[in-house]
């Protein structure tokens, strides 16, 4: 990465409480600007980061993937402090997804879902922490000469070994160059970097009014109510790096880290691809031989419900599940048959009702076979490709009707077992 610098602290129009950045016009901006990278750290959420994966990919663009996190005060009756993380690797992905979900899940305090402390402490691994600014923990702190102040950083070192950074901004709000030398001292005698970012909230500067318009619907003000107090300011725009580099130019560490951070970040996501449960088979066996025994098996009992026409019929059956399995296993489902063969299998074995089956899936010998619908496809002349063609490359899917009393214990065994 050749140019200065990386925005990594931007709120798109997924955080739903203030940001209106939407991602292709944020791609074609920093396209535009020269930048070789930038983050997504919406607020408590992943909501865009496939979409953010996609059009940076196709753009040539780096992606950081990261989350804004309000975290628990250590005076449990105040209101949490916020806290950028950002994804350094797989295990940093699989650590914020936790904290998200817990958060939403066991965290909701103040009206927004809250990370408690000690989820930090077991899921920090893999993730690079920015402090949060002047609103941050340590940034309150810093300008209330709190004694804590030590014991926070301390944590913060601890938490987020070699992956902290005392995160600056300059966006015309209160208190923030008084907070700013504060923090600059104390990154010196703690030994700790510093990053500048902007808290990108929108695109241009003259989409202020329209950001504060969300921000209103959200709060349940009008945009002149008296009572509001406005958190945001016509800055949080999404500067050039000439502009953020001028803006730091005393402090250049701040912007070399933005660099730096976005190339501590390698995670990149996996789509296309899918990812079955394993079928467990027995010892000796393959999962393509054990999908074979399954349906050979099953097909003779559609065979002795022909009766008389068995043995003359025989060939025809035999021949269209040599050509469904050499299909299934050309594409690499002989598992999922077998799944969900199994929990049709446990539904019926305890008492949940079960469809015979519908749509294309009932096009299938094998699908027979393994009880999965009760319909001879052969009788019926129903074309096999138009449920699985390896012209046409998706899964298969089987249409599969639970009695509505039932269902829930149906995913919950599939839930459990798999």
């Amino acid at each position: 990465m050749t140019n200065h610098f990386v925005h990594l602290r931007l709120h798109s129009e997924y955080s739903l409480a203030n940001g209106i950045v939407r991602i292709p016009a944020l791609i074609d901006g920093c396209i535009e600007m020269g930048m070789p990278s930038v983050a997504l750290t919406d607020l408590t959420n992943f909501y865009g980061l496939v979409k953010f994966f996609k059009k940076t990919k196709v753009a040539g663009i780096k992606p950081v993937f990261g989350v804004d996190l309000w975290i628990e005060n250590v005076d449990k009756a105040a209101e949490p402090f916020p806290l950028c993380l950002l994804v350094q690797n797989a295990q940093g992905y699989k650590n914020a997804c936790i904290l998200i979900s817990r958060s939403y899940q066991e965290g909701q305090d103040f009206g927004k879902a809250i990370t408690k402390r000690e989820w930090l402490a077991q899921h920090s691994e893999g993730l690079i922490a920015l402090t949060g600014g002047v609103q941050g923990e340590l940034g309150q702190a810093l300008l209330a000469n709190s004694v804590k102040t030590p014991e926070i950083v301390a944590d913060l070192k601890q938490l987020f070994p070699n992956r902290l950074y005392i995160e600056l901004h300059r966006t015309a709000k209160s208190r923030q160059e008084e907070y700013i030398a504060l923090a600059v001292k104390c990154a010196h005698e703690y030994q700790l970097p510093v990053v500048a970012t902007n808290e990108v909230q929108f695109i241009d500067k003259s989409d202020f009014d329209s950001h504060e318009v969300r921000v209103c619907i959200h709060q349940g003000y009008t945009i002149n109510d008296n009572r509001r107090t406005p958190e945001f300011t016509n800055e949080q725009y999404l500067k050039t790096p000439e502009a953020m580099c001028e803006l730091f130019s005393d402090i250049p560490s701040a912007i070399e880290n933005t660099l730096e951070i976005a190339k501590r970040c390698t995670f990149s996501l996996e789509i296309g691809d899918y990812h079955l449960p394993e079928f467990p088979v027995p010892e000796g066996e393959s999962i393509e031989s054990h999908l074979r025994n399954e349906t050979e098996h099953g097909l003779e009992r559609i065979l002795a419900r022909l009766g008389d026409e068995a043995e003359s019929k025989r060939s025809i059956y035999e021949d269209r599940m040599e050509f469904e399995l050499g299909i299934i296993n050309q594409m690499g489902y002989p598992g999922y048959f077998l799944i969900v063969a199994d929990f049709i299998r446990w539904s019926k074995e305890n008492d949940v009702p079960v469809g015979p089956g519908r749509g294309s899936g009932a096009a299938s010998i094998v699908a027979a076979s393994l009880g999965i619908t009760d319909l001879d496809p052969i009788k019926y002349e129903l074309l096999f490709e138009r449920f699985l063609n390896p012209e046409r490359i998706s899964m298969p899917d089987f249409d599969v009707d639970f009695c509505v009393k039932g269902r829930e214990r149906v995913i919950q065994y599939v839930t459990q077992y798999y």
